[in-house]
């Protein structure tokens, strides 16, 4: 979540200097090298050999459009009004493992995430200066992202960690190719360059890391964890953009805090995925 964090608030400061179709393609190019040269050493040709391709594939797809939404908000909004917003995630992701998924959620950790989801309105403060319009990217967002994650969780126990990142970001650099002709341009600085080389190297690690998870539990285990993204969030944007959080901000993230490491203490929910230990890379 710290790593998304990060990778946000670079999206939102380089936007700036270059379109979204050059940050997006920057980073999936990126994120392709970094896992390639992780993977092959030790892999060689066994990375060619991809279980369930269709799947994998429609997953790089999720994260490219997902990507590309999450860009254009982030351009019109704060990046804790951002996060605030998608703070909605966990709610629908608890609630669609439970109904798909068969997973039993008690009704303790529904309370605390009732309570996170109260802090993130905190936060949000929703009054005349909120964009109205531009909310409605971040909620087809959370649509999105619920079926990425869902998707995550079912390949995780068949797909090895490192190979299904390294072919979510090869198939994601080739659907973002299709719109180079049309929305590239050169990054004006070397500056620009190497932040748009951290946010790739933000995004590989913590989408990497978010595979190791989903190895481990199921989604709505996890997804109570998603509610620190927002206090990361905050932070990186009072510190990048001078965004100072007031008092009720600093009492909603106070409040998401709380019930995050809450529920981390409750017994975690049964799950039908077939759960294996941490994949090697």
């Amino acid at each position: 979540m710290a790593f998304f964090a990060a990778l946000d608030t670079t999206v939102k400061y380089v936007s700036v200097f270059v379109p979204i179709v050059t940050t997006l393609w920057m980073r999936y190019v990126f994120q392709t090298l970094i896992s390639a040269g992780m993977l092959m050493p030790s892999r060689g040709r066994a990375i060619w050999h991809l279980k369930k391709p269709g799947l994998v594939f429609l997953r790089g797809a999720l994260m490219t459009i997902s990507s590309g939404l999450a860009y254009v908000s982030l351009s019109l909004m704060a990046v804790a009004e951002f996060s605030a917003i998608m703070m909605l995630t966990p709610m629908a992701l608890a609630l669609v493992s439970a109904k798909a998924l068969k997973e039993h959620v008690s009704w303790p950790l529904w309370l605390l995430l009732a309570g996170a989801l109260a802090g993130a309105l905190m936060v949000v403060q929703p009054g005349y200066n909120t964009l109205a319009w531009a909310t409605l990217f971040p909620v087809l967002l959370i649509v999105l992202n619920v079926a990425y994650q869902l998707l995550t969780a079912h390949l995780a126990p068949d797909v090895e960690a490192g190979t299904m990142h390294f072919y979510s970001g090869l198939f994601s650099m080739l659907l973002v190719s299709l719109a180079i002709p049309w929305g590239w341009q050169w990054p004006p600085s070397w500056e620009i360059w190497a932040l748009l080389l951290l946010l790739s190297l933000f995004s590989t690690v913590g989408h990497y890391m978010m595979i190791l998870a989903y190895g481990l539990a199921g989604p709505a285990t996890l997804s109570p964890f998603l509610y620190f993204q927002l206090a990361f969030a905050t932070l990186c944007g009072w510190l990048v953009f001078s965004h100072a959080p007031n008092a009720w901000a600093w009492l909603g993230m106070g409040l998401i805090a709380v019930c995050g490491i809450a529920s981390t203490r409750l017994p975690g929910p049964r799950s039908r995925l077939p759960v294996e230990t941490e994949p090697q890379v």
